[in-house]
This record gives structure tokens, sequence and C-alpha cells, in this order.
């Protein structure tokens, strides 16, 4: 199938080759709702404990399309950028990265990020986050930037020091899962050169 572009759809920001396709990573468009519900609903036990809302507010197209909708205006505000993934090949959305948290004051913004099942433990993540540590220094002018994973998600924490992220400290409690307790995480930062 040949990759059919939106006439709306932004230029990529980032393509990363993987082993059939390439991957495209765009900012979110109001007509990523529908692909991005069925990334949701695909996804949706690896979402339910790091990615509760995103979840939630995907479960359905209409949800989507609010979510999109809200995204989008967080994105031109500066306020949370959502980031997606895309298989050039079909357009089909495979995963999806926020820098949120995002401090401008103090130069700071926090990654987070999930992607399909099937292309887990490819070095997607890592290529990615390498490639988004190089846009936010330079684009967006960012000096610090974090991932905050917990102990036991062994992918992130990779992807993490695979990118020269530090360990800095635990985050006692500061996440807070639906229906479950709260739990620790770690705190990784990477700074500007």
């Amino acid at each position: 199938m040949e990759f059919e572009e939106n006439p709306n759809q932004t230029k990529p920001l980032i393509s990363i080759v993987n082993d059939t396709d390439v991957i495209l990573v765009c900012k979110v468009e109001l007509y990523d709702a529908w692909s991005i519900c069925d990334f949701v609903v695909s996804n949706e036990h690896r979402l339910r404990d790091f990615f509760p809302g995103t979840r939630e507010q995907n479960l359905t197209p209409d949800l989507s399309k609010r979510f999109v909708s809200v995204k989008t205006k967080q994105f031109e505000n500066k306020e949370e950028l959502l980031f997606t993934l895309k298989l050039k090949s079909s357009n089909k959305v495979i995963g999806l990265v926020y820098i949120k948290e995002l401090d401008w004051e103090k130069k700071q913004g926090e990654f987070a990020y999930a992607i399909d099942y099937s292309l887990e433990g490819k070095g997607i993540t890592t290529k990615l986050i390498k490639q988004l540590s190089i846009y936010a220094f330079n684009e967006l002018k960012l000096e610090t930037l974090q991932i905050i994973a917990h102990k036991t998600n062994v992918a992130s924490v990779k992807v993490a020091e695979k990118n020269g992220f530090q360990w800095v400290k635990r985050l006692p409690k500061v996440f807070k899962p639906k229906g479950r307790e709260p739990m620790d995480m770690e705190l990784y930062e990477l700074y500007k050169e």
C-alpha cells in the first residue's frame, strides 16, 4: 500500500528507518483521532497502568476526537507536545510520544512514550528518544529532559540509559494508578551539553 498523505498533514519532524518500513514522527493533528483510537484499543492492556488518562480518553472515536482537539491546542500553546508515530506505508499510528510537564522558565520537559506491542524490543523507542532529545535541545531550547519510569518497566529504563539519561533519584509515591496504591518512580535526566 502506498503512503497517502493528508493534504493538511504537517511534514514529519523525524523519520526513523525500521526493518521494513519508515516510522514518521509528526505533530498530532485533528485527523489522527481515528488512528489514535485504534492504537489505544489495540494496546489497551499496555496503556492501563502508565497511560491511564490517554487510555480512558481514547476508547471510542468520539472520545479520541475530543482528546486530539485538546492536544492540538496544547501543542499550539506549547503547554504539552504530543507526537504521533506513524508507519509511512500505511499512515497508521503505532505509538505516541509526549513532551510534557514543560517548564519554560527552567527550560525543562519530560518524555512519556508508548509504542505498539508488535514493535516492542526493536530499538525504535531508543532511536526516537535520541532524535527527539536533539529536537528538544536545539529547536525548543530546553536544557533538561526527564524520563520518569517505574523500576519494573525495564524497557523504559533501558531507553533512558541508552540515551545517556542519568538516574537522579527515587520519587516516592508520585504515581497513583487508578484503584491501586501510589507507586515510587525513578527519575532520569539528560542535560544539554
